[in-house]
């Protein structure tokens, strides 16, 4: 029967951890135009190349509304900005 106590409280935990995950996150659509430049100085943080890191995330920001969290990796996070391509088939925004 004490199993059945911590269900709810479980429940509870793990749906307030999915929330707080999509709102750190963001996610497609979830900046405004005037967000964007604060989102791609932390996302080119941590490169060597700081203003083509900026310019293309910039761009894509723009369109994209979304910049992935963390200064590397995690584009799944905004769709659209993972799947922008150059013209060689390669990424467009870092």
């Amino acid at each position: 029967m004490a199993r059945l106590s911590w269900f709810p409280i479980a429940f509870f935990l793990v749906l307030a951890l999915s929330c707080a995950i999509d709102v750190m996150a963001g996610g497609e659509g979830s900046l405004r135009h005037e967000q964007c430049g604060a989102a791609c100085d932390y996302r080119c943080s941590e490169t060597s190349h700081k203003n083509p890191c900026i310019e293309f995330c910039s761009m894509c920001c723009q369109k994209c509304l979304c910049v992935p969290s963390g200064t590397y990796g995690h584009k799944e996070e905004c769709p659209c900005y993972d799947n922008w391509k150059t013209k060689e088939g390669g990424p467009k925004c870092p």
